[in-house]
C-alpha cells in the first residue's frame, strides 16, 4: 500500500487504504453509520461480487449458486483478478484497482422529480460514497455478465473490466454505464 494515494479529492475519506493480511472483517461496522467508508476498499470489492444483484432473469441461475454469500470463492476471485492485473500492467494491482475506482464513479446522476402529474429528469451531484457504491456494482456486473455463458472465467473477466476501467476504455462496463449516465445528466439539465 506505500505510494498508493487517491487522487479524486472527493472520494479520500471514503476510500480506506490502511493494509490488511486478509480483508475479512466480518460486518463489524455494520451498526455505525458510514461504516462502509471504515472497511477496507478491496473487501468491499469482494462483498460486490458476493451479493451482485440481477440484471434479468437470465442472470438470476448464475447469481443464485456460486455468488451468494461465498466468501472464500469471491476471495480468491478477487486475489487471482489481482494477480492477473500485476501481470498484465506491471503495476502495483491495487494502485491500478483504485485508479480504475476513481475513473468509474460517475460525478453526476439522474433523479425523477413529478410536478403536476409530468415526470421530469433531473441531474444532481452524486455523493462520494454512492459513487464508490455504483463504480463496484458496475464493475462486478460487467464482469459476471461478460463470463455468464461466454466460455470465460469470472477471474479473467472481472481483471479486464478492472484493467479497461483503469486505462478509461469504453470496452469497461463501468466507464461505458459511467459516461451512459453523464450523458444523460447533462441533456436533463
Amino acid at each position: 500500500m506505500e505510494g498508493i494515494a487517491v487522487q479524486d479529492q472527493g472520494l479520500v475519506r471514503y476510500i480506506t487504504l490502511e493494509p490488511k493480511i486478509v480483508p475479512r472483517t466480518g460486518a463489524r461496522y455494520v451498526g455505525s453509520r458510514f461504516h462502509k467508508s471504515k472497511v477496507f476498499i478491496v473487501e468491499r470489492l469482494i462483498n460486490k461480487l458476493m451479493v451482485s444483484a440481477h440484471r434479468g432473469r437470465k442472470q438470476s441461475v448464475q447469481r443464485s449458486g456460486s455468488m451468494t454469500g461465498k466468501g472464500n470463492t469471491a476471495y480468491r476471485i478477487v486475489e487471482k483478478a489481482l494477480e492477473i492485473v500485476e501481470k498484465q500492467t506491471k503495476e502495483n494491482p491495487l494502485k491500478v484497482f483504485i485508479k480504475a475506482l476513481e475513473n468509474a464513479s460517475p460525478r453526476e446522476e439522474i433523479v425523477t422529480i413529478e410536478y403536476g402529474g409530468a415526470r421530469y429528469p433531473k441531474a444532481v451531484d452524486c455523493a462520494p460514497q454512492r459513487r464508490i457504491d455504483i463504480a463496484l456494482r458496475y464493475m462486478t456486473q460487467g464482469a459476471l455478465q461478460k463470463s455468464f455463458n461466454k466460455g470465460k472465467h469470472v477471474i479473467d473477466t472481472l481483471a479486464e473490466e478492472i484493467i479497461n476501467a483503469y486505462r478509461q476504455n469504453v470496452n469497461s462496463s463501468a466507464i461505458a454505464k459511467k459516461n451512459e449516465l453523464e450523458r444523460q445528466a447533462d441533456s436533463s439539465r
